[in-house]
Formats: structure tokens, C-alpha cells, sequence
């Protein structure tokens, strides 16, 4: 099983300590993208900082953020687990989990970023400021320029069983399975069903979308479970108590489509 995740925009504080050594994060294949761009990041937060807050999409109240990149070289590495905050990883709670189930978390959680490429939970890197869509000068859209390099790496990564793809639109753009790895990845679309003048009607949900696949890949790592296959994860979650229903099945040019169907949000 391999979980795919995007980052979250707000990151823990930076703390002294080692600094990044970007030839010990996972994915070896990337390291050379990885350098490329955080070169050019750096190199960009070190020069004018209206012009680096412009590319970077900042507002007046996270200028600071521009300090933070320029500063990437020295700053502090912790595991990205705990480097990323945000609801979806605040519901799934690495740092709660019992060994066993942070060992599963390890191995099958992939997390996208405009800067890494992507890492994984255990992986050593700095906080930093930079999401998927930016226009970094003189890479260009960070979406299209990781494009290119996933689809050397990301293949081998995904191996032979599940894909859940749990990623924002923006760094989903970043590698779209595909063939026989798009067969057994799996989206999934969070819905809330509510009576409405005496009709049940679902709408789709959306700041709480997080939360619930944060706390859906939790109980998964909690209980053991890696399903193989966008069937044996429906089963999964349904018998964890969630409902699941196949909106679409999977071939070789696109994933299946889940829906978890809640009655309430939290």
C-alpha cells in the first residue's frame, strides 16, 4: 500500500539542530530535481524580498517566510511528520501512533511538496515555504517541472499494490498514475448526507475533507491493514465503520473513485 498525501501550507517551527542533507531523504531519484529547485529557492528568499514574496504567493503578514527559505542551508531538520501541521495531519496523528502502526507509516506514507518532490514521513527536512503552484524562476510551474521527474521514480515507488491518492488537485498534478498502476489507485471524495425537508441530500464536504482522510489513514495504520487492491481497501474501511461507496471503477487511464459518506463533521 502507498498512501499519497499533500503537504500542509502551515509547518512546525524551525528549531536548531542538524541541517538537511538532501542525499539521506527517500527517493534517491530525485535528489537531483530536489537540488535544482531548492537551490533556486534559496537563491530566490536571499534577494529581494518583495520579489521572492511575490513568486512565492506570501502575504504581508508571512513575509517572515521569505527569512525562513534563505535560510534553508543551516535551519534545523526534523522528520517531515512532524515538520507538516495542518488538519489532515493533526486527525491522522503520527505522533500517537503505536510503533507498529508508525513503522506501516514510514513505509507506505508518500508526502507531495513543491520543494521535495515528495518524502516520506521519516525523511530529515527543514520547514520550509513553497507549495506546487508556484512559478519558480528559472525552473518554471513547480507542477510541470515535478512531472517530468516523478515519472522516472513514482512507478517503482508505487510497486504492485494499492495507490490511495489522497491529494489537493495542485499536487496531484505533480504524477498522475497511470496503465495498470492508475487500475488499483484509489481517490476518495468525502460527502455528508443530511435530511433536508424530509429528503436526505449530500453535498460535498470540504475543510472538514481533510479530517476525515487524516483519521480514515490512522485507522488503517492502527489496525494493521494494508489492502492490496481499491476492493480490499472498500472492504477495510467498512469494516473500521465507515461507509464506502464505488463511485467509479478504475482502468488503464483512470483511478477508481470512493466515497466515504458521514453524517456528521468534526
Amino acid at each position: 500500500m502507498l498512501v499519497l498525501l499533500p503537504p500542509s501550507e502551515g509547518k512546525a517551527a524551525a528549531e536548531a539542530g542538524v541541517p538537511l542533507v538532501l542525499e539521506e531523504l527517500s527517493l534517491p531519484g530525485l535528489t537531483a530535481g530536489r537540488r535544482a529547485v531548492f537551490e533556486a529557492l534559496v537563491g530566490l528568499c536571499s534577494g529581494d524580498e518583495e520579489t521572492a514574496r511575490g513568486v512565492l504567493g506570501l502575504s504581508e503578514g508571512l513575509r517572515g517566510e521569505v527569512a525562513k527559505n534563505a535560510g534553508l542551508r543551516t535551519a534545523g531538520a526534523l522528520p517531515a511528520g512532524e515538520v507538516y501541521t495542518g488538519v489532515l495531519f493533526d486527525a491522522l496523528g503520527l505522533a500517537k501512533l503505536h510503533e507498529a502502526a508508525y513503522a506501516l507509516a514510514e513505509r507506505s506514507l508518500l508526502v507531495f511538496s513543491g520543494l521535495w518532490g515528495a518524502v516520506r514521513v521519516g525523511d530529515r527536512i527543514p520547514p520550509y515555504r513553497c507549495s506546487m503552484g508556484v512559478k519558480l524562476p528559472p525552473l518554471g510551474a513547480l507542477g510541470a517541472y515535478w512531472r517530468r521527474e516523478m515519472a522516472e521514480v513514482l512507478p517503482a515507488v508505487a510497486g504492485r499494490g494499492l495507490v490511495l491518492d489522497l491529494r489537493s488537485a495542485a499536487y496531484a498534478a505533480a504524477w498522475k498514475p497511470a496503465g495498470e498502476t492508475a487500475a488499483r489507485t484509489a481517490t476518495v471524495r468525502v460527502l455528508q448526507e443530511r435530511e433536508v425537508n424530509g429528503e436526505l441530500k449530500r453535498s460535498v464536504v470540504s475543510h472538514f475533507n481533510k479530517a476525515t482522510k487524516g483519521r480514515l489513514v490512522r485507522d488503517l495504520l492502527n489496525a494493521g491493514l494494508e489492502p492490496g487492491s481499491p476492493g480490499e481497501l472498500v472492504d477495510a474501511l467498512a469494516g473500521l465503520g465507515y461507509r464506502v461507496e464505488v463511485s467509479a471503477e478504475g482502468s488503464a487511464r483512470k483511478a477508481w473513485q470512493l466515497d466515504v459518506v458521514v453524517t456528521e463533521i468534526h
